[in-house]
Order: structure tokens, then C-alpha cells, then sequence
């Protein structure tokens, strides 16, 4: 307990959602109380009581600070296809545990708050600045400027096709996506679809 009276503001916030995280992911929403992440961040329940009046609270918040902490890089390898691949490969790396907790451990969750993955999805996209996740919307408009995609096809369901299809691939499996897995996402499915058509 040494530790906690020298805590502060955001190093205590930082450190209560990182052990709410790690206790969410070991034990599921079913047995996430808010007595096991103060054990687990070495506090007391009065400390995240004053932040997070209720589990479901403290249980986004975690997830939101998760996603915030670790950001999927947007890459620019000079191609649109290139740029994909690489976001989807790193996408499925970092968002795998994510997929999981959705998948198998949040059922009590949504029956407990009446809201859907999607609106955990919303929470976890927050404040993040484009409606497109991990980039996605850099990586289209590079593409545009190239050249390499036709803006006029890139309508809403279009544009995010890349990483809702790597999404279910994640939720429906929860295993490792195979690489042939991406590379099939980008150039069998989403860039016939984009392409500009070349006199």
C-alpha cells in the first residue's frame, strides 16, 4: 500500500485501467468486481469508486484506455495495397485480445447494460478522430491521391470493409488471422471494389 500515497492523477488513473484491463481479460466481466482490480492495482475501493461509480463504468473505461494505449501504427509503404496489408497484419496483432474479451467474456456485460459489441466497438474508437479505426481513413485517402482507388466508389460500408472483414475473421475464430487471410481481404475482396477503371 506504500506505493498507492504516492500515486497521482494520471499515473493512478493509468495504473487503476491497466489492472482493470488485466483483470477484465483474466476473469471476464462475469467475475470483474471492483474489489479484485482494487487488489490488483494495490489501492481501495473508495479510490476507484470516486472515479468509476459502477463496474460497467470502470470496465469501458478500461477498454477505451487500452485501445489509447496501444495505437495500430498507420504505415506508407507507397501502395494502397501494400499499406493494407500491413495495417490488417498489425490490426489482427494488437486486437486479438480484444476480440476474445467481445467474443467469449463480455456476454454478462451486455446483458447487464443492454448495449451490443458495437456500441463496445464505439467506446473503444472514442475520441480517436476519424470515424475509419486504426487509420484506415489515411491509408484511403493516400490511396485516392495515388491515384489507386476511385473516391466515387468509397462509400461508408466500402471503405470499412477491410477491417470488418478482418473483425468477424477475429470474433468468428478467435485465433491468429493467417496472412493469406489478409491478403485475400485486400486483393480479392476490397480492391476489386475500389479500383479506378482504366480506359
Amino acid at each position: 500500500m506504500g506505493t498507492e500515497t504516492r500515486r497521482r492523477g494520471q499515473e493512478l488513473e493509468d495504473a487503476l485501467l491497466t489492472a482493470a484491463w488485466e483483470e477484465l481479460t483474466e476473469v471476464g466481466y462475469g467475475g470483474f468486481t471492483i474489489d479484485g482490480v482494487a487488489t490488483r492495482a494495490g489501492t481501495s475501493r473508495p479510490v476507484i469508486y470516486r472515479r468509476w461509480p459502477t463496474r460497467s463504468e470502470l470496465a469501458i473505461a478500461a477498454v477505451r484506455h487500452y485501445g489509447a494505449s496501444n495505437p495500430v501504427p498507420v504505415p506508407d509503404k507507397g501502395s494502397v495495397r501494400d499499406d493494407l496489408i500491413e495495417l490488417l497484419r498489425t490490426g489482427a496483432a494488437r486486437r486479438r485480445q480484444l476480440a476474445v474479451l467481445v467474443s467469449v467474456q463480455m456476454g454478462e456485460y451486455f446483458a447487464e447494460t443492454g448495449r451490443s459489441p458495437a456500441d463496445l466497438r464505439d467506446e473503444f474508437l472514442r475520441g480517436r478522430g476519424p470515424a475509419h479505426p486504426w487509420g484506415l481513413e489515411t491509408v484511403l485517402r493516400r490511396g485516392v491521391e495515388r491515384g489507386e482507388i476511385d473516391a466515387r466508389k468509397l462509400t461508408q460500408r466500402i471503405a470499412t470493409l477491410p477491417t470488418d472483414l478482418l473483425r468477424h475473421e477475429m470474433l468468428m475464430t478467435l485465433r491468429e488471422v493467417p496472412d493469406a487471410t489478409i491478403v485475400e481481404i485486400v486483393d480479392d475482396v476490397f480492391l476489386p471494389l475500389v479500383r479506378p477503371v482504366r480506359d
